[in-house]
């Protein structure tokens, strides 16, 4: 007879030397940016609850414990497989080849015991722990940190990139700094889960579907609709509440693309940060959680304890929050869920910002809404905050500034707290103001030393941003020629023959004799901005190893940016030449393409993000 046999686990126990699979019909890891930032910051709060400064690694052994939940394995052929929780597994791996590869650059002991919970001697041969034939790729090039490109490689291999790339960004290490080996000790011995184990598929399932749909507690968002319907004693008014709530909720996890089973509750933490928040917790370990940080956890519980200051408790005013308050804010977070699935007209910088997965976006763009908006002014409102925030983004990420969900957390509060409820024209004063005070430009950063775009070169943390501002400069000059906009195109990663970030340069060296002073020099140059272009995917390969000779003929045909390298695109192109001619931009087209035309090239780059991201959008 078949076992079902749970154990608590620790992180370490878990992966100690054993490996996981799934199977072939299980679905992609899916993990989204929200999802890394918000497990990254929720250990990170728990464990700065506990650290002080002194500690010794022993000292862990009394530090609270984290629990991340359960996972199911079905055992058989020898191997575990994951019948639920991939996702974590996939992650909490992603992590700890993080922490090792980190670890290791120290010279810590701790290096020696992550090690085996990534992969594990198999007679002589390693195996990763996360046994997944075709993601086997992307994680030893991430564990040996060998360069490895995402591009044409299947969802998952391209997902997890993406998310490694999201906890380098997170600034762990720079939050940790000497309690690193302690922070990945308590990782190990005193974060766990549940791993229920079975020999039987058929019981693995039944154990999954019980536990999904069978016996769920009350979720917070229960718990506020509790509280808030409890004082309405007039039977109609909270018949009419009751429904007015259902609906909202039902709306929120139905809309969309995709349906998501907690997007009733993120709705309700942005707006309750956005508009009620007035504290966060000092910035120093040992710090109490204040308003920001417990919203995003017990905000039922935060909105009973500040029932005085939120003007909640009574018949009336709990009346007008669910029937007025929570349908506006509700409607507005779906329009800008709906911005940024959907390139919308006027909304445009909502959708970049959801390209560059900016977690906060949508708490900050409720921030200076106010419930007698109309929907005009209130999309005017939100479309110039997203630009605000489009601009900010990116002037950061040029600069090497990392923009994740923890190290943006102060700043975004300080925002909503800066912009809350404002009139439509001081909001645009305020964030005008903002940006012209904002020590980060696309010149670089004084107080970081950084060089800003001329700075700007491909590496982990960059490709993505480099990515985008490609698209965006490409997508601007078609505009402004007279062209489609075809920004969602080219980031559109579900078409049939996606856009891939193209090298001017063929990588080899040879074939630039005389151009560059050394090879190191080419590889520099090579992944700056002036250098790349976008192309299909199928271009771009065919073309990786020629001479620019050959691939200015090919360009010739593509977005206006990239054909402008060729002469062909200056004849008959009056909207093209118009602005040229208005901005004085050095378009030019070249026979050959040396350090002389890169630095031409930069140039035009130069000019042209200032145009992109020009502070007088927001009055436009």
């Amino acid at each position: 007879m078949s076992t079902i046999t749970p154990h608590y686990r620790t992180v370490q126990q878990l992966l100690q030397s054993q490996s996981f699979a799934i199977d072939e019909y299980q679905r992609e890891y899916k993990w989204e940016k929200k999802h890394v930032d918000e497990l990254l910051s929720d250990l990170l709060d728990k464990f700065e609850k506990n650290y002080r400064v002194g500690d010794n690694t022993k000292s862990i052994a009394n530090y609270e414990e984290y629990f991340l939940g359960s996972i199911i394995v079905s055992q058989r052929n020898g191997k575990n497989y994951l019948i639920d929780g991939q996702q974590r597994v996939t992650s909490l791996t992603l992590l700890l080849i993080y922490l090792y590869r980190e670890a290791k650059q120290r010279g810590l002991q701790v290096t020696n015991t992550i090690a085996p919970l990534i992969f594990s001697d198999n007679l002589g041969h390693p195996r990763f722990n996360l046994d997944i034939p075709e993601r086997l790729v992307v994680i030893e090039a991430l564990f040996n940190g060998t360069p490895f490109s995402p591009d044409g490689k299947d969802q998952s291999v391209r997902t997890m990139y993406a998310r490694y790339a999201d906890i380098e960004q997170h600034q762990l290490i720079a939050e940790l700094d000497d309690a690193l080996p302690h922070f990945a000790y308590w990782l190990l011995t005193r974060v766990g889960l549940i791993e229920i184990a079975t020999s039987n598929d058929n019981y693995a399932y039944a154990i999954f579907e019980t536990m999904n749909d069978r016996g769920k507690p009350l979720s917070p968002v229960d718990m506020l609709k509790a509280y808030l319907l409890a004082p309405i004693d007039d039977a109609d008014q909270r018949r009419i509440a009751n429904d007015r709530w259902k609906k909202e909720v039902l709306d929120l996890l139905t809309f969309g693309r995709e349906r998501e089973a907690d997007r009733d509750a993120t709705c309700i933490k942005a707006w309750l940060r956005a508009q009620h928040a007035d504290t966060i917790r000092d910035r120093k370990a040992g710090a109490t959680d204040r308003d920001w940080e417990l919203v995003g956890t017990v905000f039922h519980r935060w909105v009973r304890d500040n029932s005085a200051r939120l003007k909640v408790g009574t018949q009336q005013s709990n009346y007008i929050w669910v029937t007025q308050d929570f349908p506006f804010f509700a409607s507005a977070y779906k329009q800008i869920i709906d911005a940024s699935e959907s390139y919308t007209p006027g909304l445009e910088a909502v959708f970049y910002n959801a390209h560059n997965e900016f977690t906060w976006q949508s708490t900050v763009l409720l921030a200076p809404l106010q419930e007698d908006d109309d929907q005009v002014t209130a999309r005017k409102k939100i479309a110039a905050t997203a630009t605000y925030l489009d601009i900010w983004l990116m002037r950061r990420a040029v600069n090497y500034i990392r923009v994740g969900y923890s190290s943006t957390s102060y700043a975004m509060f300080l925002l909503c707290r800066d912009i809350r409820r404002k009139p439509l024209n001081d909001l645009i004063e305020i964030l005008g103001d903002k940006l012209a005070a904002d020590d980060a430009t696309f010149k670089g950063s004084v107080q970081k030393g950084r060089g800003g775009i001329d700075q700007l070169a491909l590496n982990q943390f960059s490709r993505r941003y480099i990515f985008h501002l490609l698209a965006r400069v490409t997508a601007y000059t078609d505009v402004r020629s007279g062209r489609p906009d075809p920004f969602a195109d080219l980031v559109n990663r579900d078409r049939k023959n996606p856009f891939d970030i193209e090298h001017i340069w063929a990588d080899d060296f040879r074939l630039h004799g005389g151009v560059f002073a050394n090879q190191q020099e080419f590889e520099q140059l090579r992944d700056t901005v002036p250098a790349l272009l976008l192309l299909p995917a199928d271009v771009n390969r065919s073309l990786q190893d020629k001479p620019y000779s050959y691939k200015v003929q090919k360009y010739a045909t593509h977005h206006l940016y990239t054909a402008s390298l060729t002469p062909s695109t200056y004849a008959n192109q009056p909207q093209f030449a118009n602005f040229r001619s208005s901005h004085a931009l050095t378009f030019k087209n070249y026979t050959e393409f040396t350090k002389s035309e890169w630095a031409e090239r930069q140039h035009l780059v130069a000019q042209l993000v200032e145009l992109v991201w020009s502070p007088e959008r927001l009055r436009q």
